[in-house]
């Protein structure tokens, strides 16, 4: 290549090296703008008292609450470790960005064991609190619903207990109502209905693990209810004697 050529290149794809400079500059610059937006939108991001709670966020039992759960977890996995149903998974966008690699209950590829009470021991930070396993039983990480367009007793008349078969409270939360309904030939049914207990319903989640349909369960657990956080909860007062929720 001749020297009128390797001028030719570096005129028209080259910058001159004072915009070169300029570009480096600008660089540093933005560089360290993107770094104090990210930071700020990491603290925003946490589970705090501005945020709008997230269904999705299932804490393994006995965690402390969401600020202190966030600046204790070192996210050394030994919890997801230990699991022995592989529920527990790394957190991605359920917690924000200050939650990433946080352990989160994932229900569809396991459940919350009723007779374990591993992830509080072997937690180093005390982000999961050891507690005895009588105590873990007690505690709630979420409250299980019905998707009645999905499960099968309310959208194909058919019977199903597999969510009542497995739900492992002493006394079941899952309970039935027995209907009559129609099937397509016009003729009726009894079939039993599933319905949650809140009181007794723990948020372990084997319910929706179990059930048979595939893709979308006609049963799915979400946060509210938590024990560790007294403002994610139903709205509905059910100390109401007369029955009447307010």
């Amino acid at each position: 290549m001749s020297n009128a050529s390797v001028r030719w290149i570096k005129h028209f794809f080259v910058p001159p090296r004072e915009a070169r400079l300029d570009v480096t500059r600008r660089g540093v610059v933005f560089g360290a703008a993107a770094g104090v937006t990210t930071a700020l939108l990491v603290r925003s991001s946490a589970f705090g008292e501005g945020r709008t709670f997230s269904a999705e966020l299932i804490r393994p039992p006995c965690s402390v609450p969401e600020d202190e759960f966030l600046s204790k977890c070192v996210r050394c996995g030994e919890c997801m470790k230990v699991c022995p149903t592989n529920a527990l998974q790394p957190a991605f966008s359920e917690g924000g960005l200050a939650g990433l690699w946080t352990p989160v209950m994932n229900m569809r590829l396991g459940y919350c064991e009723y007779e374990c009470n591993l992830c509080s021991q072997v937690c180093p930070t005390q982000a999961i609190r050891k507690v005895s396993l009588p105590e873990k039983q007690q505690v709630k990480i979420g409250l299980a619903f019905f998707d009645k367009n999905r499960c099968l007793p309310y959208a194909s008349a058919r019977t199903c207990i597999v969510c009542e078969e497995h739900c492992p409270t002493p006394k079941k939360a899952i309970w039935f109502q027995e209907v009559e309904v129609m099937k397509p030939d016009g003729t009726m049914l009894a079939v039993k209905q599933p319905h949650v207990d809140p009181e007794l319903c723990t948020g372990c989640g084997i319910c929706e693990n179990k059930c048979p349909i595939a893709d979308r369960r006609g049963v799915y657990v979400t946060s509210v209810g938590e024990t560790r956080n007294p403002k994610n909860q139903v709205l509905l007062d059910s100390s109401a004697e007369d029955g009447i929720y307010h």
